[in-house]
């Protein structure tokens, strides 16, 4: 097993069972020795939680949630992210900048040039060499039909604001991550989610084993 750190973000709308998979790929990295920092987006911080709280639930424009959660990806990526990957340690994130051009880009039609330039002046980091693009090195997409996963979440929880939208939101907000795939085949691996639990585990441990990150 190498000794350099890895980042693997998951991606896909609340009930797609993001949370459940995260575990299990955490317990197995555990098993084989490597250090797992198991973090979420926006949050992560106490300063992005705060930021959470108020991007889940208060009203605002798209520019506005643009903002708060690349602001949060800020702080997250300083403080925890970064150290992390410099202690060679394994981040497992729940959703990263893919959800943005997910949710703010496709769910609420932003302007997706504003959102790159965002990307590159937040996520611009200074490694030992040139400044780098932080990205995952791996994210797995769970794609799930927007009814199957409202089925899932019904009486669970009094939905946030993103929750609380029509299905035809997140058909938009599916069409973007698609478009995110499109554009980054090597990084993204989508994972059919309407399967059984160890069906999806299956095929999340396959793409993570393609990699030779797992034995």
């Amino acid at each position: 097993m190498a000794t350099s750190g890895l980042f693997i973000s998951f991606e896909g709308i609340d009930g797609a069972g993001k949370s459940t998979h995260i575990d299990a790929l955490a317990a197995a990295f555990r098993a084989q020795g490597r250090a797992v920092c198991l973090t979420r987006e926006p949050g992560g911080t106490p300063l992005a939680e705060k930021l959470r709280t108020i991007f889940l639930h208060d009203p605002m424009d798209g520019l506005t949630e643009a903002l708060l959660v690349f602001a949060a990806r800020r702080d997250h990526l300083q403080q925890v992210i970064e150290p992390a990957l410099a202690r060679g340690e394994v981040v497992l994130c729940d959703r990263f900048t893919d959800a943005t051009f997910a949710y703010q880009g496709g769910g609420r039609g932003f302007d997706l040039q504003v959102l790159s330039y965002l990307e590159h002046e937040v996520q611009t980091v200074k490694g030992q060499g040139a400044p780098l693009l932080r990205e995952p090195g791996l994210t797995i997409w769970f794609d799930l039909p927007p009814e199957i996963a409202a089925q899932r979440l019904a009486g669970s929880r009094v939905p946030d604001k993103f929750e609380a939208q029509p299905a035809e939101f997140f058909r938009r907000v599916a069409a973007g991550y698609a478009q995110r795939m499109q554009q980054n085949p090597q990084r993204i691996a989508r994972i059919d989610a309407d399967q059984t639990v160890e069906q999806v585990r299956q095929d999340v441990f396959a793409t993570v084993r393609s990699r030779e990150w797992l034995a």
